[in-house]
């Protein structure tokens, strides 16, 4: 999950720490130009002194020229020319040095202020990142809001703007992820059945995840009764009937067409006359647009009055899922969210925009087809698998 974000952030990382440096280097090259033609500009002047006095030793018309005094004055010329470049050298390299020094000085100075434009660029390729990778647009533009307000303008070492960023993500999304209360620990201290209402839309794969939380209430010697409120989906109550017999925990259940509501209640009294802990209803899918069928659930919860209501949405459905779980938490109100399918789930978005809209926990991810595989939800093994530790 969000391995492009992961590598962009490196990249992000790398650019903003180099930016001093790329202006240093172009000062450093503008000055060494311009001691370069300094000193071409002082040979040329030479070279012109020189032509001039030649043309002042020419030799007078019939007289002879004196070889001795040319040789003379060649070998001071060349001295002085000499002199003179090296002049120029020991100058060039007393700037070059003095110019170095400053570089360095400013490069291992342990500070580095990162202005709005060096963030900017750079921000909207993050942006980019988080939207592609399922991330509903108004969390991305929080978590680069609150990224920018911890990193733009203040003095960081150059050495830690790599972590620094970093951490700053981690925070911003570990407190967008609400921590999830304990759904198997609330059963075990209620005294009286312990009801739980799933809801959620067609084909999110809800009946078999209440199978793979009955069976993890198995696992803690937890008893449960499952109610069959799924009375119109053709075949539903013989696929939880199954899921039952597999299990060995019985179900409560009606002809198709019959009230849900009345379902909920059935299996509710089942479960205080056998003094049985939970008691997991399940419901008819529903899209999120169906505001009539919303309303059939709206009557589900005022007959069962459960201690819980848990939305169960698909990881890979991204911005659709933001839609759904907002309608049914406007409608009935939802206390926790689980997500199927999170095993090919390769961007990991999802869990960020859904619990940022709703305010409500992720309590479990869908990790495959097999009772098993129902994982708790652990914001700090998320945000590890986004690889910003």
């Amino acid at each position: 999950m969000f391995g492009k974000l992961k590598d962009k952030l490196k990249s992000w990382i790398g650019k903003v720490s180099e930016i001093e440096k790329e202006k240093e280097e172009l000062l450093k090259e503008t000055r060494v130009e311009k001691t370069s033609k300094e000193k071409k500009k002082e040979l040329k002047k030479e070279k012109k002194k020189e032509e001039k006095r030649k043309e002042e030793i020419k030799p007078i018309e019939d007289h002879e020229y004196i070889e001795p005094e040319k040789k003379v004055f060649d070998k001071t010329e060349r001295e002085v020319g000499k002199k003179i470049s090296e002049d120029i050298e020991k100058e060039s390299k007393e700037i070059e040095k003095e110019e170095k020094k400053s570089f360095f000085k400013h490069l291992f100075s342990g500070k580095k202020m990162i202005s709005s434009e060096d963030f900017q660029e750079y921000s909207e390729d993050l942006e980019m990142i988080l939207v592609e990778n399922n991330v509903a647009l108004s969390i991305s533009e929080k978590i680069i809001y609150e990224l920018k307000e911890k990193i733009v303008g203040k003095d960081l070492n150059k050495n830690e703007i790599g972590s620094i960023i970093k951490k700053s993500l981690k925070e911003t999304i570990s407190q967008v992820l609400v921590t999830p209360f304990d759904l198997v620990k609330e059963i075990e201290e209620k005294k009286s059945p312990y009801v739980i209402l799933f809801c959620g839309v067609n084909g999110a794969g809800k009946t078999t995840t209440i199978a793979k939380f009955a069976s993890l209430l198995k696992s803690k010697k937890i008893s449960s009764v499952l109610g069959a409120g799924d009375t119109f989906r053709a075949a539903s109550i013989e696929q939880l009937k199954n899921h039952g017999d597999k299990l060995g925990i019985n179900v409560i259940s009606h002809e198709y067409g019959s009230d849900p509501a009345s379902v909920g209640f059935d299996a509710i009294k089942y479960a205080e006359k056998n003094k049985i802990k939970a008691v997991l209803i399940d419901t008819a899918g529903r899209m999120h647009t169906a505001k009539n069928l919303l309303r059939e659930m709206e009557k589900i919860k005022r007959v069962c009055k459960p201690d819980r209501v848990i939305f169960l949405g698909e990881s890979i459905t991204g911005n659709d899922s933001v839609d759904q779980v907002k309608a049914f938490n406007e409608a009935i109100g939802i206390d926790g969210i689980i997500l199927s399918k999170a095993d090919i789930d390769e961007k990991g978005g999802t869990a960020l925009s859904v619990g940022y809209i709703t305010k409500k926990p992720i309590l479990y991810l869908g990790t495959g087809q097999e009772y098993k595989d129902l994982e708790k939800f652990d914001k700090e093994k998320f945000i590890e698998k986004l690889g910003l530790d």
